[in-house]
């Protein structure tokens, strides 16, 4: 049977990149995207494109049989910083989403699902350094209540249904092709826009802020080789430990001076330093390294000079 694809939340900063990547290996015909709305953009028309609300069950349903659906990549949420303004609609969004999924994948509808989780089911009583991929979480953010509920859930639809849902918990994520969706490491990708439009940054972060993070690219090959591989390779039904790289406001201000010397970056804290200093530092991956071959491309420098040269284009 073909794989045909859907995929949830197509126009956000990970869908957007993803859908392109799927269709060149998929082909256009066979990755569908879909979003709450109809909005200008390539991925809108680049290809099978449908308005569908992620809370609503017979939408995704209709979608599934319409297309003959095979893999649901769900990457509708609300993220950290946005998901503090309003509590009760994030639950509602990232936990309901996932259920419609799970739910049609235990009736057998679909084949596979991929749900994206976070280092942000991690929190204050999380070990900082090299965070392993079985230890505390108690997360003291909206989304990542969110996201670690929702891991549970994966882990319970695969033991007691059999459903092969597969997930990675990505780090904080940086691309030049898509702006910011209101995570709390938006930093690290705002920060490249200024330097390049302004030649100064006010970073909402203090300078010593040290988080995993990951290019763009990255992500997205983690996301396809995780769906790729043999279902007795993915041992945790849970969610991954993901990771590239950690580094400081300091540190990343320090990499774009080298392109751009008179670059300044100046500090002001807001809500999302809290939200930061709940997250881990650094990450022990070594579970997805071991089970699915993961692999990561990019560090600090590679990546900044990739974004500098990207965004200077546009």
């Amino acid at each position: 049977m073909n794989t045909k694809i859907l995929i949830i939340g197509a126009c956000g900063q990970i869908g957007t990149e993803l859908t392109h990547k799927l269709r060149t290996i998929y082909g256009t015909e066979n990755v569908i995207a879909s979003d709450i709305r109809k909005m200008n953009t390539d991925v809108v028309n680049s290809g099978p494109f449908e308005v569908v609300n992620a809370l609503d069950f017979n939408q995704i349903e209709h979608l599934v049989e319409v297309h003959q659906i095979t893999d649901v990549y769900l990457m509708a949420a609300l993220l950290s910083a946005t998901a503090e303004k309003n509590p009760a609609f994030a639950w509602d969004l990232n936990m309901n989403s996932l259920f419609h999924v799970l739910n049609l994948a235990k009736a057998k509808k679909i084949k596979k699902i991929f749900w994206p989780s976070s280092i942000a089911v991690f929190g204050p009583t999380t070990p900082k350094e090299n965070t392993p991929q079985y230890t505390i979480m108690e997360p003291s953010t909206v989304y990542g209540i969110s996201k670690q509920a929702g891991e549970r859930w994966c882990e319970y639809y695969h033991h007691i249904f059999g459903v092969d849902v597969r997930s990675i918990r990505y780090p904080g994520l940086i691309s030049w092709s898509s702006p910011p969706g209101g995570g709390t490491t938006d930093y690290a990708v705002d920060i490249y826009y200024k330097a390049l439009s302004q030649g100064t940054y006010e970073c909402f972060l203090s300078s010593e802020t040290k988080m995993p993070m990951m290019y763009m690219d990255d992500a997205i090959q983690a996301t396809i080789d995780i769906m790729k591989a043999d279902a007795d390779q993915i041992k945790i039904r849970s969610s991954y430990n993901l990771a590239a790289m950690s580094f400081t406001p300091t540190e990343i201000a320090a990499e774009i001076k080298k392109s751009i010397p008179d670059f300044e970056i100046t500090y002001k804290p807001d809500f999302r330093q809290q939200i930061a200093d709940s997250w881990p530092a650094s990450i022990d991956d070594s579970s997805a390294r071991k089970d699915w071959g993961w692999k990561h491309k990019f560090d600090l420098t590679s990546m900044t000079q990739d974004m500098l040269l990207h965004l200077s284009k546009q």
